[in-house]
């Protein structure tokens, strides 16, 4: 999904079978399913809309535009070798039910749509997914009244068979697991979204679609022909050319956004979200996700258990800054990007208030059993030998100047600005649970796009 540093065209994938590379920094077999198309003089790069960013909602949105619109010419361009390099294939693979957002809002609708939605196409698909659900628990007397609001809320949007367990049920749920009251939610499953977001790719190929890996976007400029007046540059001078373009970066969103003369708010800052696993002799004691009640004093979740599609089940994440938009280790530090979040007058201000937070946050990142503690309030039975380093993600914060959280949608041109900002949209801020939502947010996007464009 993020397009930032979209290093040129180095070629194509030479395999249409599984292949070995690097998830984040941790290395698995991801399947490739299909052909990747080579920059070539052979055609001449021309395209009615070219969407900027491989990621899972860029691809959702590049296949549902090619399927509404099966005549147009349409290039999805990602800048790294392979789709769904960053978020959406760095996540914990939860396929959300709704529970959590405002009744009426945009996210609580398109959650709930895109989880029917994601169910659907999985089995249409034939791709491995586990309903194991998600108990939200409630560990001492202070969290029950947030877990019933929880609970109404759930209700409110429409979230599917939810209902409220006893210390008793819980039990009977999941044996291993402690909890004064617990909400349940059986339609939260687990799916790999990394193999989701190429499957969005083949579909959108096997349409007439085309790809462009490894090209990095770093000008867009008015060109001299009428028709396909909006050139789009790489890092190595090669071009692609569309009448219209669509830009789904993720972390890089901010940046891609300003090449078109957009404002830099709403400014993206990385948080990292590290995860321990649970060492496999010890995977029996979950079967579903299970939560915390979240504290509406801190800005994140907060530290989980999830079952993985692989097997494997992993504990956490935390939520520290990131030294850089793909900061997955401590040292990996870019420092004019680390100078710019810095310098950013909404980081400083959302620094500032949750100042202790972040610091428990960082120090729990350095020191593991402090994390495990935190799983401890509902499974006992962990311990520090019970777990090991994990994978970790970026989240791509959407932030305004004034240090709020922005958690909705965010869409950005500049009507009149001449060829390039009239005929360029930018989606800023596509807030988790992007993943859930995907395909709830690609018809969203396609029917902006038909309005904006006028297709």
């Amino acid at each position: 999904m993020i397009a930032s540093k979209l290093p040129g065209f180095a070629g194509a994938l030479k395999s249409q079978w599984s292949t070995p590379v690097l998830t984040g920094r941790h290395q698995r077999i991801v399947p490739v399913r299909y052909n990747f198309h080579r920059y070539s003089q052979e055609t001449k790069p021309y395209y009615d809309i070219a969407v900027i960013g491989g990621g899972i909602v860029g691809s959702a949105s590049a296949r549902e535009l090619l399927l509404r619109h099966p005549c147009l010419k349409i290039a999805l361009v990602e800048k790294e070798n392979r789709f769904a390099f960053h978020q959406s294939g760095n996540n914990s693979g939860v396929i959300h039910a709704g529970i959590y957002y405002k009744p009426g809002s945009l996210k609580a609708k398109l959650c709930v749509e895109g989880l029917n939605l994601s169910y659907k196409y999985l089995d249409e698909k034939g791709i491995k997914y586990s309903k194991c659900g998600k108990l939200i628990v409630a560990t001492d007397r202070s969290e029950v009244s947030r877990l019933l609001e929880l609970y109404e809320r759930g209700l409110k949007n429409g979230v599917k068979d939810i209902k409220m367990l006893d210390a008793k049920e819980i039990k009977e749920m999941e044996p291993h697991c402690n909890g004064l009251q617990a909400l349940w939610s059986p339609h939260t499953g687990i799916v790999d979204w990394g193999e989701v977001t190429n499957s969005y790719v083949s579909d959108f190929e096997k349409c007439g679609g085309k790809t462009y890996l490894n090209f990095e976007v770093n000008r867009f400029t008015e060109g001299e022909n009428s028709e396909y007046p909006v050139t789009i540059t790489d890092s190595r001078a090669h071009t692609i050319k569309a009448k219209y373009v669509l830009t789904c970066c993720g972390l890089h969103s901010d940046t891609v956004a300003v090449l078109t003369g957009c404002p830099e708010e709403p400014k993206i800052i990385p948080f990292r979200g590290e995860y321990l696993y649970l060492v496999p002799e010890k995977s029996h004691l979950t079967k579903a996700n299970i939560y915390p009640v979240p504290d509406p004093r801190f800005p994140f979740l907060g530290v989980h258990v999830t079952p993985r599609i692989d097997g494997r089940v992993i504990l956490g994440p935390n939520a520290i800054l990131a030294f850089c938009k793909e900061g997955y280790r401590w040292g990996d530090v870019n420092m004019k990007e680390l100078t710019d979040i810095l310098t950013f007058s909404g980081f400083r201000k959302m620094a500032t208030k949750y100042a202790g937070f972040g610091l428990k946050e960082m120090t729990r990142s350095v020191v593991m059993p402090l994390q495990v503690m935190q799983i401890q309030k509902y499974i006992q039975e962990i311990t520090t030998r019970d777990v090991e380093k994990g994978p970790a993600g970026v989240r791509a914060q959407a932030m305004g100047k004034d240090g709020t959280l922005i958690e909705d949608f965010v869409f950005d041109s500049k009507p009149g600005s001449g060829a390039i900002g009239s005929r360029v949209l930018h989606c800023r801020n596509a807030p988790s649970p992007g993943a859930t939502s995907s395909l709830a947010i690609a018809k969203m996007i396609a029917d902006k796009i038909k309005d904006e464009f006028k297709l």
